[in-house]
C-alpha cells in the first residue's frame, strides 16, 4: 500500500495473545473515523491460519474497545470477499452481528467458478470467432504508456480516470512481477485491447479493461478475456473475479458492464461495508 502511503493516515493494527499474532488490520484514520482501509478495495481482517471463530470474536471487541478508548466513534469493515479466503473465515461477518455492525454499502462484483463448464454468450462467442479469423493474438507486455492512454480515454467517455498512474503501475509491476500482467491485443503496432490482471493464489482479477473503437469491431476485448480466462482456468485457478458493475457507492447498477461480464458466464458476489458505531 505505500504507493499511495501519503494519500492516507494509515492506522493499522495488530491483535495479539499473549505472544501469538492472531491477526492483522490494514487500516487508516480520518477524523474519528477508522476504515479498513481507505486505500483498499476490500479489507477485514488478515487472520493467522488456526485462528478460531472465538478468537475473531475477542479480537473485534478489542478493536472497538481500543477505537472507543482512542477518541475514534465509528469503524468503517470492509469484508473480504470469500473468493478471496484461503481458507473458510467468515468468523468475521458474524463477529460483527454481535457488535451490531450495520451493512452500510453493497457492491456487487462478478465471477466465474472456473471449476464449472462455462457457456459464453451467442454475442460473446460471435465476437471471438471474429477476433479469431482476424488472426488476433493475445501477448504479454510492458507499454504502460500505450496501455493507460487507452484507458484514460475509455473512462473519459464515462467521465471517469485511472485510479493509478503510470508510474504507479510501473511501481505496482515491479514489485510483485509474477502477480500482475498486462496483457494485451494488437494489430499492425495498434492497441486493440488491453487488460491488467491480478494474480492471487486462487483467482486472477482484472483490475481494468479498455478497447478501442477498431477493437470493439473486431472483438478483440473478448477474444482477450476469453484466452485469459482458459489460461487461468488451466493454471489451476478457481476463479475469474471481473471486479464490480456497480456505482454510486452501490446504489446504481451499470447494466450494459454487469451484462458484459454476464456474457462470459460471470455471476454475482458482494463486497460488502459494516459500520459499527463505538459508543453503541
Amino acid at each position: 500500500m505505500e504507493y499511495h502511503a501519503d494519500r492516507f493516515t494509515d492506522h493499522s493494527l495488530m491483535y495479539w495473545d499473549d505472544d501469538r499474532l492472531v491477526a492483522v488490520l490494514p487500516a487508516s484514520q480520518t477524523n474519528e473515523l477508522l476504515v479498513s482501509h481507505g486505500g483498499l478495495t476490500y479489507g477485514g481482517l488478515v487472520l493467522a491460519p488456526r485462528t478460531r471463530a472465538l478468537d475473531v470474536l475477542q479480537a473485534l471487541g478489542a478493536l472497538r474497545d481500543y477505537a472507543r478508548a482512542t477518541g475514534i466513534e465509528k469503524i468503517v469493515y470492509k469484508a473480504v470477499p470469500y473468493i478471496f479466503h484461503a481458507l473458510p473465515s467468515q468468523d468475521d461477518l458474524y463477529a460483527l452481528t454481535r457488535l451490531n455492525a450495520r451493512l452500510v454499502r453493497r457492491d456487487i462484483s462478478s465471477v466465474i467458478h472456473l471449476d464449472a463448464p462455462r457457456k459464453p454468450s451467442k454475442g460473446r462467442k460471435s465476437l471471438i470467432s471474429r477476433a479469431k479469423k482476424a488472426q488476433l493474438v493475445m501477448s504479454e507486455s510492458d507499454d504502460w504508456n500505450s496501455f493507460h492512454r487507452l484507458l484514460a480515454d475509455v473512462l473519459a467517455r464515462h467521465g471517469a480516470a485511472p485510479v493509478h498512474s503510470v508510474d504507479e503501475l510501473r511501481y505496482l509491476k515491479s514489485r510483485f512481477a509474477d502477480r500482475i500482467s498486462l496483457r494485451c491485443v494488437e494489430q499492425d503496432g495498434k492497441l486493440l485491447a488491453a487488460t491488467l490482471i491480478f494474480f492471487f493464489d486462487t483467482v486472477a482479477h482484472t483490475q481494468y479493461i479498455a478497447t478501442s473503437e477498431d477493437g470493439k469491431f473486431l472483438g478483440a476485448l473478448d477474444f482477450l478475456l476469453d484466452e485469459v480466462i482458459e489460461e487461468c482456468a488451466g493454471a489451476g485457478k478457481k476463479y475469474f473475479s471481473f471486479g464490480i458493475s456497480s456505482e454510486n457507492g452501490g446504489r446504481e447498477l451499470n447494466e450494459g458492464l454487469i451484462a458484459q461480464k454476464e456474457g462470459f458466464g460471470g455471476r454475482g458476489v458482494t463486497l460488502d461495508w459494516y459500520e459499527i458505531d463505538v459508543n453503541d
